[in-house]
């Protein structure tokens, strides 16, 4: 099992930047993609961003956030970052992490494991 933890969300003011972060425990030999995702109010989960576990492609993610997030990972702390920059009220959302087996770093169904979610918040 892999289990994933979130943190690092609050309330920030358009403009502004967060970084979240998500720890990976359990067997991460087992990860070969961990990812991001976020989730708004009445809307379906959404791929954000994606990382090769141990090495290799990192992928941006929608045209909305191209430029603004940057995904990186530090594999001597088990943990995988997502920088947010120039913030809008459109990002408000829960941000997740999860946890691949597979190549297929786009679809939610994809990943094996997820963790509990962290709100953001961007105020106008």
């Amino acid at each position: 099992q892999v289990q994933l933890a979130e943190s690092g969300g609050g309330l920030v003011q358009a403009g502004g930047s967060l970084t979240l972060s998500c720890v990976v425990n359990g067997r991460a030999s087992s990860v070969y993609t961990v990812g991001w995702f976020r989730q708004a109010p009445g809307k379906e989960r959404e791929f954000v961003a994606a990382s090769r576990w141990n090495g290799g492609s990192t992928y941006a993610a929608a045209d909305s956030v191209k430029g603004r997030f940057t995904i990186s990972r530090d594999n001597t702390k088990n943990t995988v970052f997502l920088q947010m920059t120039n913030l809008k009220p459109e990002d408000t959302a829960v941000y997740y992490c999860a946890s691949s087996a597979s190549f297929n770093y786009r679809a939610a169904p994809s990943y094996d494991y997820w963790g509990q979610g962290t709100q953001v918040t961007v105020s106008s």
